[in-house]
């Protein structure tokens, strides 16, 4: 039986191999690779390294969401009972998790990121200039509407506490070096100390969500301004009232207009942090490929001869500046007058049909593009996704409440049923819009070479993949061309970047308007009349600083379909 084995085992290893020699020679050496012992460790070592990778997620996100519980469990308890749980309490609270989240950023600055082999990739995708500028913007302003709070306080300095003092200051210093370090790392994939750096990241986020929760249902500082104005007509009627009032009243206004203007953009800037947190958090541990995700020769932004879509757009922009400047100089008086509420939801309702019709010709012509998708992992566009999916749930929400509120009250009147249709029409240009831009940016690009590209092949068709190579890169040269000269691009790539800069103007101008005024969803009385203040005051801090973003975040969308078409 032993000899008659002899040969069958033989044969059997022989065959064995072959193929492992015939896999070697087709270039799969995964056969003799996993058959070795050195391969099996080192897959080990990965499947643990993994697991490691998943515990530190799972571990750093678990802190974020207890931090979150806690802080939430203050606003809430300070909302409905006020007496136990104060304002004050709060901001205690915040001024810890901001001194903690402090002091890890300047760790992480100065010791984990200057240590060697720290910083081996940086994610090219992550902290566009867009959203590093909109960073710098909107903390600048954050941290000048802090000083407008001190002013405040100090102006009121005879009946207010001293310690309020403390926490706009630690917020002006705790917000000023983060902008800094988000600025200057968003980019990094950390390889040391990861679970720290995980847990560090994950406690800023959890600390910039909490301002924005107090940021949106906080209406104290208006109940101030407004308790100041009825007390100083009840002094001219020759009432007596024991409220705190300003020693100058024209400082005080300065201060209150100050104050009023700059409120949208902190919760705007705690928004774009945790996305940029949030980014460095997902790459944290990641190792990049060399080829991957970079746009060496990407094209620079050039108009290619559009000429429709500029123009259009640039209407849409005067236009619409027209009427924030009415409607601004309008809002500086006592009263709104009602045909300026007319004015300013007419606009709306003439550009968002608009906007959603270029939205619709842009999605059937990437239908009749014949381009590949790019389905490469990519955390920073799958986060784009998310943001516009998520941020467009400000405006909508907003709007589904107006639309309640007007059909069950008054739905005949002519401002009631623009603000109707405008509701509606925003509705379906979110929507459209979101769609477009989705499809958009997992379209792969023209200048950009399918990372797979050839890899993988037989290696005895190395003469063959050599041509092809050769061929690839002629035609890469070609297609180069073919982006950066006018004359090439033909209609559907021309209509598209024509409906991008066209999207992108009238965007800037929607997020203008709201930005920088006074936001008619709160003035115009009716939904805050059905709602009650305070409901009505949470539901628009929350939905309009989410527009805000969206609008903004749409922008830089927009420029990567227009870049990529």
């Amino acid at each position: 039986m032993a000899s008659l084995d002899a040969p069958e085992t033989e044969a059997t290893q022989a065959k064995q191999d072959q193929m492992d020699f015939g896999a070697k020679q087709m270039g799969y050496p995964g056969l003799l690779w996993q058959r070795s012992w050195l391969g099996r460790h080192c897959s080990l070592l990965l499947r643990r390294d993994q697991q490691a990778q998943k515990a530190g997620q799972l571990f750093s996100g678990l802190l974020a969401l207890n931090v979150l519980f806690l802080g939430g469990a203050f606003i809430g308890s300070m909302i409905f009972n006020n007496v136990s749980i104060t304002l004050g309490d709060v901001w205690i609270l915040l001024a810890a998790l901001k001194a903690l989240s402090l002091l890890w950023l300047l760790y992480y600055a100065v010791g984990t990121t200057r240590q060697p082999h720290a910083v081996l990739h940086r994610d090219p995708h992550a902290g566009p200039i867009w959203v590093r500028g909109s960073l710098v913007l909107f903390g600048s302003c954050t941290i000048c509407l802090n000083i407008f709070r001190i002013g405040y306080d100090v102006s009121h300095s005879h009946c207010k506490s001293q310690l309020e003092l403390v926490f706009p200051a630690i917020e002006i210093v705790f917000m000023g070096f983060q902008t800094w370090v988000l600025w200057k790392h968003c980019k990094d994939c950390v390889q040391i100390q990861t679970n720290l750096t995980r847990c560090g990241l994950m406690l800023t986020l959890a600390t910039n969500l909490l301002l924005w929760i107090l940021a949106v249902t906080n209406d104290s500082m208006h109940h101030e301004i407004e308790a100041e104005l009825n007390a100083i007509m009840e002094k001219f009627s020759g009432n007596g009232t024991n409220t705190c009032l300003c020693l100058n009243a024209t400082v005080c206004e300065v201060f209150q207009k100050g104050y009023l203007m700059l409120y949208p953009f902190s919760t705007e800037y705690c928004l774009i942090c945790c996305a940029v947190l949030f980014v460095m958090w997902k790459n944290v541990g990641r190792h990049l490929v060399a080829h991957v995700g970079s746009h060496p020769s990407s094209p620079p932004f050039r108009l290619h001869g559009a000429i429709f879509g500029p123009l259009l757009g640039l209407l849409a922009l005067v236009a619409g500046v027209c009427v924030f400047v009415l409607f601004q100089i309008e809002a500086s008086g006592p009263n709104i007058a009602r045909q300026y509420f007319t004015l300013y939801y007419a606009f709306y309702v003439a550009v968002l049909p608009a906007m959603s019709l270029a939205c619709l010709a842009g999605m059937a012509i990437h239908g009749l593009e014949e381009r590949e998708l790019d389905t490469l992992k990519n955390p920073t566009r799958s986060l784009d996704v998310v943001l516009l999916m998520g941020a467009a749930l400000g405006q909508m929400g907003i709007a589904y409440f107006s639309i309640v509120a007007i059909v069950a009250t008054r739905p005949n009147e002519l401002l009631n049923q623009l603000i109707l249709a405008y509701s509606l029409l925003l509705i379906l240009q979110h929507i459209t819009q979101n769609l477009f831009i989705i499809e958009g940016l997992h379209r792969r690009p023209l200048w950009e070479v399918a990372p797979q590209g050839l890899a993988g092949k037989p290696e005895a068709e190395h003469s063959r993949r050599g041509s092809l190579l050769e061929l690839g890169h002629d035609l890469r040269r070609a297609s180069l061309a073919y982006i950066h000269s006018y004359s090439h691009l033909n209609w559907k790539r021309h209509v598209l970047k024509e409906i991008s800069l066209f999207l992108i103007l009238c965007n800037i101008t929607l997020w203008m308007m709201p930005a920088f005024g006074i936001h008619p969803e709160f003035e115009n009385g009716l939904e805050k009349e059905f709602y009650g203040y305070r409901t009505w005051f949470t539901i628009v801090n929350f939905g309009l600083p989410l527009g805000v973003f969206y609008r903004m975040h749409s922008v830089g969308g927009l420029v990567e379909v227009y870049l990529g078409a």
